[in-house]
């Protein structure tokens, strides 16, 4: 499928209705905005936070690819040390910035669209689960706190698979937790590196584009393109 042929909500076609919705879970529902505050708390800068998360990904995507299992919390914990231990005048001791930052993952907030969109795609009848590089444990605390918890079948974690995403074996583990054939999931996703893998598992794919990004025409593009959850459960109406 070309980029000319990604379908939007205004495009006036629905795909069929999957059977599971396999969402991502960090920036796709959670929103890592207020991390930045976390980093001015303990005397460093906001913009380091986006640093430090890039990074994570980075080096958690180069162990996958060299097939050796990234651990997320760990993974995390060692790049943030790393990333406070260069340069910062923090207001207190480097244990304690890593502790106060990595402690913001059990209060971060959900987008806002995601509160409604959720239900509105639940409606709908396809079964929900998440499937993140972050400890599954996390992400259900944070939508049971929000009141959504009741929504998902299940929580996946990468950490589980052995791989993180976008390696096959993360998206094929999902596939054999939800006991159900790829091409009857469809992964709803805001990162296009995680649509690309997902569609080269055989899955279709969601892309989330709040921000009203072009899509890099180097990954194969999604299935659909919505602007929020709410467009996407429109779209999938029959």
């Amino acid at each position: 499928m070309s980029s000319a042929e990604v379908r939007t909500p205004t495009a006036g076609t629905a795909p069929h209705l999957p059977a599971v919705l396999l969402f991502d879970v960090y920036e796709t529902l959670v929103d890592l905005s207020s991390l930045g505050t976390r980093f001015t708390e303990v005397g460093a800068v906001a913009q380091q936070a986006r640093t430090w998360l890039t990074h994570l990904l980075l080096d958690g995507m180069a162990l996958t690819a060299a097939r050796a299992q990234a651990h997320f919390g760990q993974l995390a914990e060692a790049t943030l040390r790393s990333h406070l231990e260069a340069g910062q005048n923090l207001s207190c001791t480097l244990d304690e910035a890593v502790t106060h930052i990595m402690g913001a993952f059990e209060e971060l907030d959900l987008h806002a669209d995601v509160t409604s969109g959720l239900p509105a795609l639940a409606a709908l009848g396809p079964r929900l689960v998440t499937l993140g590089n972050a400890d599954a444990a996390v992400s259900e605390r944070l939508f049971a706190r929000a009141g959504l918890a009741e929504l998902f079948e299940q929580h996946l974690s990468t950490d589980d698979a052995g791989m993180w995403k976008p390696s096959p074996a993360a998206y094929a583990y999902a596939a054999g937790r939800c006991r159900s054939r790829p091409a009857a999931m469809m992964l709803v996703a805001v990162h296009p590196w995680d649509i690309n893998g997902a569609h080269l598992a055989g899955f279709r794919t969601a892309w989330i584009n709040r921000a009203g990004a072009t899509y890099p025409g180097y990954f194969h593009p999604p299935t659909v393109e919505a602007r929020s959850l709410n467009d996407l459960a429109e779209l999938l109406q029959s």
